[in-house]
């Protein structure tokens, strides 16, 4: 997973933030997250949703029985950062309260319907995470 992560980590930044295979045609991110244990800075590419001001991912770490790692990184520290496209913006995490959830969930299935296949193959709630630039 590592080695796939960095070959998306490098086409992001040499193309501005156009990643092509999986991830072409849809809105990604890179998220940097400080390790809930080893306090070193990680990277990871995420699709994301654009609601006002606020940036929203999900982890759902492919419909995987726990949450991965950068969701409990950002529960150990809130303050991270994004790049989308070529800028990049402090943030702070929050996970999304129920009602927004309620709403942001649905939509976001809707227009990606891999999620809906995330969710399938699990039993957990999938968190909705709510990126406020900082």
């Amino acid at each position: 997973m590592a080695d796939w992560n960095t070959q998306v980590i490098d086409e992001f930044r040499a193309s501005a933030g156009q990643v092509g295979g999986n991830f072409e045609g849809s809105p990604l991110l890179l998220l940097h997250t400080t390790g809930a244990k080893s306090g070193a800075e990680r990277v990871h590419p995420l699709m994301y949703d654009q609601q006002g001001e606020d940036i929203i991912v999900f982890a759902s770490y492919a419909g995987a029985d726990k949450d991965p790692a950068w969701y409990r990184n950002l529960l150990a520290n809130p303050n991270a950062k994004v790049e989308i496209g070529t800028e990049t913006v402090d943030v702070v995490a929050r996970t999304a309260s129920p009602q927004e959830r309620a709403r942001i969930w649905p939509q976001w299935k809707q227009r990606y319907p891999g999620f809906q296949e995330y969710e399938d193959k699990t039993d957990r709630e999938i968190p909705v995470v709510v990126l406020t630039r900082a």
